[in-house]
């Protein structure tokens, strides 16, 4: 039988977090875990860990959360707000994000992704995102 997070990872092939090698490891209603091992690719040129990579890898988490949450009728989500704040980098190890919901409506939702250093449990980033509830074309 395959588990939530199976179905996740499983999700993720040939997309960017795969690319990233983003997995997930926790997934239930209300809290989503993901994990990217930091690597070489992933870094900006002066040696630090690229803000994008952990950038993505807070709206993955927060898309799989809302995405595990969609009102009945929804057919989808797009990420209409992003904000991150970053407090932290990493030149090796893994950093993991952890996604709650703060609004889980039916026309937005809004989640906040705290991103930490798995080794020195040091955070990183802070990130809140708005997610548009998507919803089929009225039939005329």
């Amino acid at each position: 039988m395959t588990s939530l997070v199976d179905e996740i990872n499983e999700s993720f092939a040939g997309t960017l977090p795969d690319m990233l090698g983003i997995r997930a490891t926790l997934a239930e209603q209300g809290e989503v875990h993901l994990e990217m091992p930091v690597r070489s690719t992933l870094m900006a040129p002066n040696g630090y860990l690229h803000a994008g990579s952990l950038v993505t890898l807070a709206d993955t988490s927060c898309g799989v959360g809302c995405r595990s949450m969609l009102p009945q009728g929804a057919v989808g989500f797009t990420t209409i707000e992003l904000k991150s704040n970053h407090l932290g980098t990493a030149r090796d190890g893994t950093v993991v994000s952890v996604a709650k919901p703060v609004h889980a409506g039916r026309t937005t939702q809004v989640w906040d992704a705290v991103v930490t250093h798995r080794e020195t449990g040091k955070t990183l980033a802070m990130f809140r995102c708005t997610q548009m509830i998507l919803y089929p074309a009225p039939q005329k």
